[in-house]
């Protein structure tokens, strides 16, 4: 992960309304949840929660596919495990700490 894809997952994820949007959908697992039960999960308005999807989509933390005339939002764990490895990178100097690693760097 590059680090300007790191701040802009890091800059989606700085605001209330779409951290709790995407620990949702982290709970939810790869399946998702379409758009109304997130809606009704956080008491969201359409608008709002178009916003707040759009601005995760962007960030790449977040994937949408159709099913029928439904819109599904999942995490997209493989980005959010790449965040973790880029933000771990340097941790503890090399050194096992016990932190869990997808794959070390080059």
């Amino acid at each position: 992960m590059e680090k300007t894809d790191a701040l802009a997952a890091l800059s989606a994820l700085a605001q209330e309304t779409r951290l709790d949007v995407f620990r949702l959908l982290v709970a939810a697992g790869p399946e998702g949840l379409a758009v109304g039960r997130i809606a009704v999960e956080l008491g969201l308005a359409a608008a709002t929660l178009s916003f707040h999807l759009s601005h995760l989509r962007q960030a790449g933390i977040v994937t949408c596919r159709r099913r029928g005339r439904m819109l599904i939002h999942a995490a997209d764990f493989t980005r959010m495990g790449d965040l973790m490895d880029y933000l771990g990178e340097n941790c503890c100097a090399g050194a096992d700490c016990g932190l869990p690693r997808r794959g070390v760097r080059a």
